[in-house]
């Protein structure tokens, strides 16, 4: 490869949510964009000047002026650099599931040229770039990889919901399948990010940095909520605890919670998968899995244990979960561990509304069965729970909590006190 520039290289950016869009809108402020999805409704969406994840403002969408949104897989032959932003999930078995990259990577090689480069950012285990993606692009290509096209990987790093770490502010990891073409990717993502670039030394060092920046903050959350569980049992305030704590300068503050979401809920099993194949079975990152993939069950029985203190029979209660996303101010329902919390409430015969104006009703319907609902009166309801507190209804909550029924804080977020069952 002996061509290092991007400046003169239509970009294709394949999957338009949360990780694609905002990257398509950034590069088509100054040069052209393709910003592909198969979901068509996604794409009208956009084209109408709105985007539901609320992660581009309108006005950004506005100002890209070079960007153009499509569905047709042929409009991506116009491009030379391609970049994968595509779900990589888990199935029901907690197993890597890698159908959409690896469709995405079909599409892709079907209009792949000589000298083109792919960039995946789809957060995968160390190798799956090389080891499963290259080998789709050179079925469907004819091409030869590192002859005729080069591969790069550079592992997302957006937060859903977050107003103040945005695409460009955040140090972009960048990598690629040779000098030349590792150099040619670092710059061309040195010229959005304001926060700068890393150039790792592999595609599979990038991949590993990835997976292992959720798994960290997962293990972490895991400690606390295990310790809240014990502080619990010694009747020892979690919050006051972590307060207290909090005074030393290196204490990292993290708090238990329900653990959702595409990158922190899933990433690990990626890793562990991995690992597992090369024959090593990892004890601390499932066992911190088990530990927050459980919490949703532990706070249902917490809270029954509350109804039945306060003399409010359980079986045939009505409750109201304020907040169903998998994080406040978001509107991101994938892998919420609200869901768990619901499914187990209802287990014990309570009647679960749920309220949450950030979601989508039609999302919630279609993946969970939950109907999203405008709550009644306070009075209709023996227990209010608090699961997301979203900015609007944290303006709304005082009436919930004056209700005089049972009302449960799993995050702390009304008050301090012991409205937090961990």
């Amino acid at each position: 490869m002996t061509k290092t520039s991007h400046q003169d290289k239509t970009i294709a950016v394949i999957g338009l949510g949360y990780v694609g869009l905002p990257l398509a809108v950034e590069f088509a402020k100054s040069r052209p964009v393709i910003g592909f999805d198969i979901n068509t409704a996604r794409v009208d969406e956009i084209r109408s000047g709105k985007d539901i994840t609320m992660e581009v403002p309108d006005t950004e969408l506005a100002a890209a002026e070079h960007l153009l949104l499509s569905s047709t897989p042929e409009d991506l032959a116009a491009a030379q650099i391609f970049i994968v932003t595509v779900p990589t999930p888990v199935d029901a078995h907690k197993r890597p599931d890698l159908t959409p990259l690896l469709k995405a990577s079909q599409t892709v090689g079907k209009v792949l040229k000589r000298g083109d480069i792919v960039i995946y950012e789809s957060t995968v285990y160390p190798g799956a770039t090389e080891e499963d993606c290259v080998p789709v692009l050179e079925a469907e290509s004819g091409l030869t990889f590192n002859t005729d096209f080069f591969c790069g990987y550079s592992p997302e790093r957006i937060n859903p919901g977050d107003k103040d770490h945005r695409l460009t502010s955040i140090v972009k990891v960048t990598s690629g399948s040779t000098p030349e073409s590792a150099d040619e990717i670092d710059g061309l993502y040195a010229s959005i990010i304001d926060a700068g670039t890393h150039k790792a030394e592999s595609i599979r060092v990038a991949e590993a940095a990835k997976v292992i920046e959720n798994t960290q903050r997962d293990l972490n959350i895991a400690l606390v909520n295990e310790l809240s569980i014990i502080f619990n049992r010694m009747d020892i305030d979690t919050q006051a605890v972590l307060q207290a704590a909090g005074t030393k300068w290196n204490f990292l503050p993290f708090k238990p919670g329900l653990v959702g979401g595409h990158c922190i809920g899933v990433d690990p099993y990626y890793l562990t998968h991995k690992a597992e194949e090369l024959g090593y079975h990892p004890e601390v990152i499932l066992a911190g899995r088990r530990i927050n993939d459980g919490m949703g069950a532990y706070l249902a029985g917490q809270i029954v244990k509350e109804m039945l203190g306060a003399n409010v029979a359980v079986n045939g209660a009505r409750a109201l979960v304020l907040g169903l996303a998998f994080k406040p101010n978001c509107g991101d329902l994938r892998n919420s561990g609200v869901v768990k919390l619901i499914r187990e409430l209802q287990e014990y015969g309570i009647d679960v509304d749920v309220t949450d104006p950030l979601a989508d009703a039609a999302q919630a319907r279609a993946e969970y069965g939950i109907d999203l609902v405008q709550p009644d009166t306070p009075a209709d309801y023996q227990v209010v729970i608090l699961a997301v507190p979203h900015d609007n209804l944290m303006e709304q909550i005082a009436p919930w909590r004056a209700s005089g029924q049972v009302f449960v804080d799993i995050r702390y977020s009304s008050s301090r006190g012991r409205d937090r069952f961990e």
